[in-house]
């Protein structure tokens, strides 16, 4: 599903050049709940920037879901963005004046994709629960659900994979868990999940936490999920 090898992302600001990430591997398998962990200034952003599509690496080699993206043109890696990942946010990034429908329609709209769209947000509302609430506006919505509204929008062009960089940042305790039970249970389904995030607790939900540190990966663990918040 998704490979690196060998991935570096060196930037540079008129003759001075830091090196975000040395030389990263790794490989996520289908159906995979993973979980990057790291402080300020690891890398773990950099990295989700180029596993999102958002950038692309000096050097190495990236394969996501059978295509070579590590040296796309921009038009080729927006392709790449709107049909292959979904993005959920720390912020929501939700329309204001627009009804949760809506919102989650918009991939659709940008994407041109027209064939039921309507029925295909709708039964993305459902999937995480919001159904009821179609027709609200955002500032008519918890913090807790203004994010599961901001899955459904990540789930309704069916992605390869859910990229979620931390998603619950902006949300309570009780709100987090929600929102960390609802990914789980989305990879469950089958959904290959890379959540972006530097909260333990969180991090517990994901099958597997890979840690970043300098700009390279220093453990890649499978731990066993904490019982009381995967409960």
């Amino acid at each position: 599903m998704i490979t690196l090898e060998g991935i570096t992302k060196v930037y540079r600001t008129g003759e001075v050049e830091v090196a975000a990430l040395k030389g990263i591997s790794l490989h996520i398998p289908e159906g995979e709940f993973v979980a990057i962990m790291g402080p300020s200034g690891s890398g773990k952003s950099t990295l989700m920037n180029l596993i999102g599509c958002l950038d692309q690496p000096s050097s190495g080699r990236y394969i996501l879901d059978g295509y070579d993206v590590s040296a796309l043109t921009d038009d080729q890696l927006a392709w790449i963005r709107n049909r292959k990942i979904g993005f959920v946010f720390q912020s929501y990034n939700l329309i204001p004046r627009a009804s949760a429908l809506h919102n989650v329609e918009m991939p659709l709209i940008y994407a041109g994709d027209n064939l039921q769209r309507r029925e295909r947000a709708m039964a993305a509302l459902e999937s995480v629960g919001l159904l009821p609430r179609a027709g609200h506006l955002p500032s008519e919505l918890s913090g807790g659900q203004q994010q599961r509204v901001a899955v459904a929008r990540a789930l309704v062009t069916d992605p390869a994979i859910l990229l979620a960089d931390e998603p619950t940042g902006n949300l309570d305790s009780e709100s987090s868990i929600e929102i960390m039970k609802l990914l789980r249970d989305l990879n469950q389904q089958g959904r290959t999940i890379v959540l972006i995030t530097h909260e333990p607790d969180i991090a517990a939900f994901a099958q597997r936490v890979v840690r970043v540190r300098d700009g390279v990966i220093v453990s890649d663990e499978h731990p066993a999920v904490a019982q009381e918040l995967a409960r």
